[in-house]
């Protein structure tokens, strides 16, 4: 069954008396009944584990394209209020809500190869004109909770502005480019990790490197998550 395979694999793994890993290696979900991949992560499982890592270091590894924001929002505010040293660590990509977990790290490793990704959020949605509008204004309000977090996360010559303008065109950065804006220590390259996650083929600017010729087979099906970022 699903969710006995989905219980085995997020059981926690290398754990120590005093760290823990911690893997975002699919797509960020709102439950276990939209985890359609066992790589996929959602709050609940979250919480357990680091009920389980109370007061232990975690050690955090992200490649990712992203997913729901109001889950990635939620796992965010729980990092951070972890008792315990967080280093993360981009292992291929941290896009979309994706970059938003990463920065709840104390200390974010990207090497120089991977990437970073920003954009405004999206939303899959039907209704009257009134109904639209109101779905924009809480787009709207997403956005401003996003912009907060980056702007805490900041090199200190860094203006906020420059980043909501990289938000609004969709924007690709390397290690070494996300190192000049954010709070972010690049290291050397290394072998890029493949990533798996549909998500690809939503964004307008994928770099063509993260892209393998299926999923560019793919690229004009409709893949929705119910509020992506």
């Amino acid at each position: 069954m699903k969710k006995d395979n989905l219980k085995s694999f997020l059981e926690v793994k290398n754990m120590t008396e005093t760290s823990a890993d911690l893997y975002f290696y699919g797509d960020i979900v709102s439950s276990w009944w939209g985890a359609w991949d066992d790589t996929d992560q959602y709050p609940e499982n979250v919480k357990n584990f680091l009920d389980s890592a109370k007061g232990k270091e975690l050690n955090i590894y992200i490649n990712s394209g992203g997913g729901a924001v109001f889950a990635g929002i939620a796992i965010y505010n729980m990092l951070k209020r972890h008792q315990g040293y967080k280093r993360v660590y981009v292992d291929g990509l941290a896009a979309s809500i994706a970059s938003v977990i990463a920065l709840a790290g104390d200390e974010i490793i990207i090497p120089a190869n991977a990437f970073f990704m920003v954009h405004k959020p999206w939303l899959s949605t039907w209704g009257n004109a009134n109904d639209l509008r109101k779905q924009a204004d809480t787009l709207d309000v997403l956005e401003e909770g996003m912009m907060n977090i980056y702007a805490d996360n900041l090199n200190e010559s860094v203006d906020i502005e420059t980043i909501r303008q990289f938000v609004a065109d969709e924007t690709w950065f390397t290690g070494e480019e996300a190192a000049k804006y954010f709070d972010i220590r690049v290291s050397d390259e290394v072998q890029a990790v493949a990533c798996i996650s549909e998500m690809y083929k939503d964004f307008k600017n994928t770099p063509s490197s993260l892209i393998s010729a299926k999923q560019q087979n793919s690229i004009d099906k409709t893949h929705e998550f119910l509020f992506d970022f």
